[in-house]
């Protein structure tokens, strides 16, 4: 709870000073008040020690989710304000998200509306959850925009869980290929190469290929680790800069079989955030200003930013988003049409179920390639494994004998 320096004139007219802890400031004085105090000045003391929130990290997307829903559950269902924030913090299992509960909480029963309490707080709620809310309070439609919202989070969650699961099958056969390679690299074959030296073993191409790599991981696997990590740190780097990130966002849509799913996840966050914006009363050039900083493409970005400025120099949406070659003919077809028959945000919506309709066929079809793909890899790999070892032991049995 928030502490405030107080000076004040006690019941017998002497000057004191010190602290109290209350929700407000407001409250501060109440308190004060109630003990025969006269305020002269009181003002929030300034927290030094470093919060919580940067000790333990961000609340977790899934944890935001979560919490529009039952505050929209709540509202919907009469509940106040400051009580459904109280009663979501009592309940909240994690810390963090306590923590971040009891700060919005402090500020609303202060009189802070509850987008600007947000906002103090945006490394945890977007801009666009936050211009929702704002939206919402104005118009008096809290409860209808936190359903909204908590029903595109629960989309937005149930996607990315179905591309997360559909990856996992591939992601643990690559990581178990590269342990079983690094084991037989660095133990298994150096052994077999002392004994086949010893009876010296005619060894073939395989062998000597095999060798020769585990010679460089037994002997350079620190310079290996080191160019690997400083390989990992210069890319990060790159694609921090104007003309690394551009050439990496236009590479991502255009890879066979991931760019089309990228795409389409951006036409996806697009539409569904841009449907709902509007939805909300929003101004549509606000909205694509929204949209532009929440997509993660600068491609994408770059042509929002376009479809701005002309929808502000009066040009229709549709006829803006027709001239940009990222989007594919339907989008700007439908949106024309939302616009014709005023019913953009529904129309929005409608699209943003259609691309998801594809994306999760994307998925499966990206799921059916990559596992035949990583087959062959580790066929190939134990076969080449297979002839660089086990054919020279018959060689090996005939140097015996």
């Amino acid at each position: 709870m928030p502490q405030y320096k107080y000076k004040a004139i006690d019941k017998d007219s002497n000057k004191v000073t010190g602290l109290v802890e209350a929700t407000s400031a407001q409250t501060a004085s109440q308190t004060l008040r109630s003990k025969k105090y006269f305020v002269l000045s009181i003002d929030e003391k300034i927290r030094r020690e470093i919060p919580i929130a940067r000790l333990i990290g961000r609340v977790s997307s899934s944890d935001v989710t979560d919490f529009t829903r039952q505050l929209a559950t709540m509202i919907d269902a009469g509940l106040p304000l400051t009580k459904s924030l109280e009663i979501l913090a009592t309940q909240s299992k994690s810390e963090q998200m306590n923590h971040l509960l009891n700060n919005i909480l402090s500020d609303v029963q202060g009189g802070t509306p509850l987008a600007d309490a947000l906002e103090k707080n945006a490394s945890h709620f977007t801009r666009t959850y936050i211009a929702l809310i704002q939206s919402g309070e104005a118009s008096g439609t809290l409860d209808n925009v936190l359903n909204r919202l908590a029903d595109n989070l629960e989309k937005n969650r149930e996607f990315q869980n179905k591309v997360k699961g559909a990856m996992i099958y591939p992601t643990i056969v690559i990581i178990g290929m590269a342990i079983v390679g690094f084991i037989m690299m660095s133990f298994v074959v150096p052994k077999l190469t002392n004994l086949y030296t010893e009876f010296e073993v005619d060894l073939p191409i395989a062998t000597k290929i095999l060798i020769k790599v585990s010679d460089v991981f037994a002997n350079y696997w620190y310079l290996i680790l080191l160019g690997v990590s400083g390989l990992y740190f210069g890319f990060t780097q790159w694609k921090k800069t104007t003309s690394g990130r551009k050439i990496w966002d236009t590479l991502k849509i255009r890879i066979p079989l991931i760019g089309p799913l990228q795409q389409e996840i951006i036409l996806i966050e697009t539409a569904r955030t841009l449907g709902i914006l509007a939805g909300a009363g929003l101004a549509i050039n606000k909205a694509l200003e929204i949209v532009a900083e929440a997509v993660d493409n600068v491609i994408y970005k770059k042509g929002l930013d376009q479809a701005r400025s002309a929808v502000e120099k009066g040009y229709p949406l549709g006829i803006t988003i027709a001239s940009n070659r990222n989007f594919p003919p339907i989008f700007a077809e439908m949106i024309t049409i939302g616009e014709e028959t005023g019913k953009l945000d529904e129309t929005l919506q409608r699209l943003a179920n259609f691309f998801e309709t594809k994306s999760n066929e994307s998925v499966r079809a990206l799921t059916t390639a990559i596992e035949p793909l990583i087959m062959i890899v580790l066929g190939v790999g134990v076969g080449f494994l297979v002839l660089a070892i086990i054919m020279p032991i018959y060689n090996l049995t005939d140097a015996i004998k």
